[in-house]
């Protein structure tokens, strides 16, 4: 991305005002760090030409060796500058130079006495030791005046102080961003950013703190370095939205279906520690550790709007399993499952004729299914008298299926021995199964389970109605449905 293209993302999300506090330990390169950004990233974006100028003139003073250069905060520019970074969007730029925590070994920030030099600022009217005033200015620039936050330390290379008189100054300092919860980003100012003592602070510095962390050497500061700070800084801000794209035949299932079910608890436990952009590669992490899923991939991101949206890959047997746990058998190929949608479309079909019936014998005990027109057969039209009048007529026949709701009882009654080995019996199948009352069927009894043995006797029953029976059945209901007749004498012998 470029310059312009990542301002204008940090634009959108901070209101178009991006207000860079800079703040860290004396002796670290802040000035240094905010004279070379103007230079590289704003000044040329300015093209109000007195603006441009006012802006080189206000730029901070920086200089070597150990006497502290900054006593007293500084906005630079004084007024923010207005940049336009294309036809309809701007944004307002604004550096602030901080007072730095004082360290051991640094120069300025006592009188010929050896007291703590008192300084002014722009919140209060009196002037404060230059210690408090590091810290009371932190705390002002950072929650008041910045959008973000930039740490400028160092690895002890820049001055002849120590790495360790820094340490714990640099420790106060991003303390009290973190309580403040602003998006920040550590530079660690080097004169050989490369080295391997540099590096290896760098990594302990983003394991300690948890944000990203850049070794540069400042005074020689390139606009790509600056580009890279920035995208960091932009990743810092928090997430908006995350938009999880599962495969469609996975939404498709019931919400109890156990994939779907294993889906959802992984997506969800991996959002729990997502906060902030830079997060969201985490979230893919830990999304692609689940055993259903094959990889999750970040597909966009929309940093101006702290948008991402990541897919989901479940692995491709699942959908083979899942159709296979429905339909109860397997597919193979395009072949077979080609195969098996033209069958259960047929059997859909001929379902669908006998849907409503099935719902009004649930409801009344009895229903029946209206044939549909390639199910009537109409007879040709012939010539009928009344009278002196003439007319036509035309028959209509058509096979229609009625159903009926009969309930049918059975009992399983077997001679199991003792007075108490019967009760013993009917405790166990009462007590073992009242969690799952659907277990009782596959209970043994005498080498039988219990399922199979009622199912047999209502099989019986129904098998037991006589072929001559069924017919008159028939006839009686023909009957009643063409002739019109609705009182029905039946003889049960």
């Amino acid at each position: 991305m470029k310059t312009n293209e990542i301002l204008k993302d940090i634009g959108k999300r901070t209101n178009g005002d991006i207000y860079l506090g800079v703040v860290g330990p004396v002796r670290v390169g802040k000035s240094t760090f905010i004279k070379r950004f103007m230079e590289l990233a704003v000044i040329p974006l300015i093209e109000n030409e007195d603006a441009r100028i006012r802006a080189i003139d206000e730029l901070p003073q920086s200089g070597e060796g150990n006497m502290i250069m900054t006593v007293e905060p500084k906005f630079v520019p004084n007024t923010a500058a207005t940049v336009a970074l294309d036809d309809d969007f701007s944004v307002n730029i604004r550096l602030v130079d901080c007072v730095g925590y004082v360290i051991n070994g640094a120069k300025g920030y006592k009188d010929d006495q050896g007291a703590i030099r008192l300084v002014k600022t722009p919140w209060f009217l009196e002037s404060i030791p230059f210690d408090q005033a590091a810290k009371v200015g932190t705390q002002k620039v950072i929650q008041d005046h910045s959008t973000i936050g930039i740490v400028v330390t160092t690895d002890g290379t820049i001055t002849d102080i120590a790495r360790e008189e820094y340490v714990d100054a640099e420790a106060d300092v991003i303390e009290e961003l973190e309580k403040i919860g602003k998006p920040f980003i550590i530079l660690v100012n080097s004169r050989d950013p490369q080295n391997k003592q540099c590096m290896k602070l760098v990594e302990s510095l983003q394991e300690r703190y948890h944000v990203p962390v850049r070794g540069l050497m400042i005074n020689e500061m390139t606009i790509e370095d600056i580009n890279g700070l920035l995208k960091d800084a932009l990743y810092e801000f928090p997430v908006a939205e995350i938009n999880i794209e599962v495969p469609k035949w996975i939404h498709a299932l019931p919400e109890t279906h156990w994939l779907r079910v294993h889906v959802e608890e992984a997506i969800s436990s991996s959002m729990e520690s997502i906060e902030k952009l830079r997060d969201v590669e985490n979230l893919i992490a830990v999304i692609g550790q689940t055993e259903e899923i094959e990889r999750a991939i970040l597909t966009g991101i929309d940093t101006s709007a702290g948008i991402a949206t990541v897919k989901v890959q479940p692995h491709p047997q699942l959908y083979k399993q899942v159709i296979k746990e429905i339909i109860g058998q397997e597919v193979e190929d395009k072949a077979d499952l080609l195969k098996l949608l033209h069958d259960l479309m047929e059997a859909k079909r001929e379902f669908d004729h006998v849907a409503s019936a099935l719902k009004m014998v649930k409801a009344t005990g009895y229903g029946f299914a209206v044939p549909g027109m390639q199910d009537i057969e109409l007879t040709d039209p012939v010539l009928i008298k009344q009278g002196p009048r003439y007319g036509m007529k035309m028959t209509a026949k058509a096979s229609t299926i009625h159903m009926m709701r009969v309930d049918v009882s059975t009992s399983f009654e077997p001679i199991i021995g003792s007075k108490e080995q019967s009760d013993a019996f009917i405790d166990y199948l009462i007590t073992s199964h009242k969690d799952d009352p659907e277990k009782i069927y596959e209970c043994d009894v005498f080498g039988r389970k219990l399922g199979d043995l009622i199912s047999e006797g209502i099989n019986v029953k129904l098998s037991a109605i006589p072929e001559n029976a069924r017919e008159k059945i028939h006839d009686i209901l023909s009957k009643i449905i063409n002739k019109g007749k609705g009182n029905v004498i039946a003889i049960v012998l």
